[in-house]
C-alpha cells in the first residue's frame, strides 16, 4: 500500500450543534503530527476540518514532521453558492503548503451530498440524517443544485488555484465521475449491513480506472460498534446537555482494533492505493468514569481523549487506546 495514512481533526461544525474540536494549541497540533509520524509509523495524514487557518498551521507542522498532506476542507451546511469561493480558497492556500511538497493532495469536500445543503431533505446535518430513509421528506423534495455539476465545477476552480493532485472524498453511496479528479476517494465503513460484499464493494470503487484510496475506516469503542460502522457514533443523546450516551455499553478496545486488521487486509488484498483510519482522536468525546458519561465509547480515536494529563505522553491530555498500537506495528513492519 502506497499511503498508509490516519485523519487528524482540526475542528469542524455546521450552523448547529457541536464543533468536532473546540481548543487548538498549535505546540500540541505539532507534538501530536511528530507522534503520528514517530510512533504510528503514519507517511501522510489527512488534515481536515473547516478553518483554512487552522488547516495550514497543522499542514506546515505534519510537513515538519516528515510526512505527506492530504489537505481536505470539510465544508458543512453551505450550499454551493458559498461551497465554491470556499474550496477556491482553501486551494490557495493548499499551494501554499505544496510549495513545500509537490506531492501535498487537495481533498475537495467530504460527503457533501449529506454534510452540505441543498442535495437532500434537511436545512442542516441532523436533519438531513433524519429524512435520509423519509420517504415522505424524499417525496416533497427537489434539489436546488445538481450535485454531479457541482464536484465539477469545484473541481475546474481548484486546478485554477492548486497545481498539484486533486480528490474528493466520496460517501459510499455518491456516484461520482472521478474523470476530472487524480485519485476515486471514498469512506468505506464495514457494518452488519455490507459485511457480506465489502470486498466487492472495494472492488467496484477501484474500477473507475484511477487510484483508489479509502480517505476514511474506522469503528467506535463500545462492543457491537464493529456492526454499526459508520454509524456507531449514534449512540450519544445529542438532547442531553452535558451530553452523555444514550444507553448502557461496554467499552471494547479489542472489537475496535481488530476492525482496523480485518479492513487493512481486505484493502490490502483488494490493491487499494492508500488508506487513512479514521481517526486520530474524538477530541470531544473524553472518556469519563462514569459508564454513562464515557463519551469515548462513541469515538472513533485511536487515542483515549481525557479531561486531564495524561501519562503516556506527559503534557498531552490523552492515552493510546489498543487499536493505536495495532496500527504502529501494521504501519511499522
Amino acid at each position: 500500500m502506497e499511503l498508509r495514512g490516519i485523519n487528524y481533526d482540526t475542528g469542524f461544525g455546521g450552523a448547529v450543534g457541536d464543533r468536532s474540536r473546540v481548543g487548538f494549541e498549535p505546540a500540541v497540533v505539532r507534538r501530536e503530527l511528530e507522534i503520528i509520524a514517530r510512533d504510528l509509523h503514519c507517511d501522510t495524514v489527512r488534515i481536515s476540518g473547516d478553518d483554512p487557518d487552522r488547516l495550514a498551521l497543522a499542514a506546515h507542522a505534519a510537513i515538519d514532521a516528515g510526512l505527506r498532506v492530504w489537505f481536505a476542507p470539510f465544508p458543512m451546511d453551505l450550499t454551493p453558492p458559498r461551497l465554491r469561493p470556499y474550496l477556491a480558497d482553501c486551494a490557495r492556500r493548499a499551494e501554499e503548503i505544496r510549495t513545500r511538497d509537490p506531492e501535498t493532495v487537495l481533498v475537495l469536500g467530504c460527503e457533501m451530498s449529506l454534510f452540505c445543503t441543498g442535495f437532500m431533505p434537511g436545512a442542516y446535518l441532523m436533519e438531513r440524517l433524519r429524512s435520509a430513509g423519509n420517504l415522505e421528506a424524499w417525496a416533497t423534495f427537489s434539489p436546488e443544485w445538481d450535485f454531479a455539476e457541482v464536484l465539477r465545477d469545484i473541481a475546474a476552480d481548484a486546478r485554477e488555484h492548486f497545481g498539484g493532485k486533486i480528490t474528493y472524498a466520496a460517501g459510499d453511496w455518491e456516484d461520482v465521475d472521478w474523470s476530472g479528479f487524480d485519485f476515486a476517494a471514498v469512506d468505506l465503513y464495514r457494518s452488519a449491513g455490507n459485511a457480506g460484499d465489502f470486498a466487492e464493494r472495494v472492488r467496484t470503487h477501484r474500477s473507475h480506472g484511477k487510484p483508489l484510496v479509502v480517505t476514511e475506516f474506522g469503528c467506535c469503542t463500545h462492543r457491537g460498534a464493529a456492526d454499526a460502522g459508520g454509524t456507531g457514533w449514534t449512540i450519544v443523546d445529542f438532547e442531553s446537555e452535558p451530553r452523555v450516551l444514550n444507553g448502557d455499553y461496554v467499552r471494547d478496545e479489542a472489537g475496535q482494533a481488530a476492525y482496523f486488521t480485518e479492513l487493512m487486509d481486505v484493502f490490502e488484498g483488494e490493491g487499494v492505493h492508500g488508506a487513512f483510519w479514521f481517526t486520530f482522536a474524538g477530541y470531544e468525546y473524553p472518556f469519563d468514569p462514569g459508564p454513562r458519561r464515557d463519551l469515548d465509547l462513541a469515538s472513533y480515536g485511536a487515542v483515549k481523549v481525557l479531561r486531564g494529563p495524561g501519562t503516556a505522553y506527559p503534557g498531552l491530555a490523552w492515552e493510546p487506546k489498543e487499536v493505536f498500537h495495532t496500527i504502529a506495528a501494521r504501519f511499522g513492519r
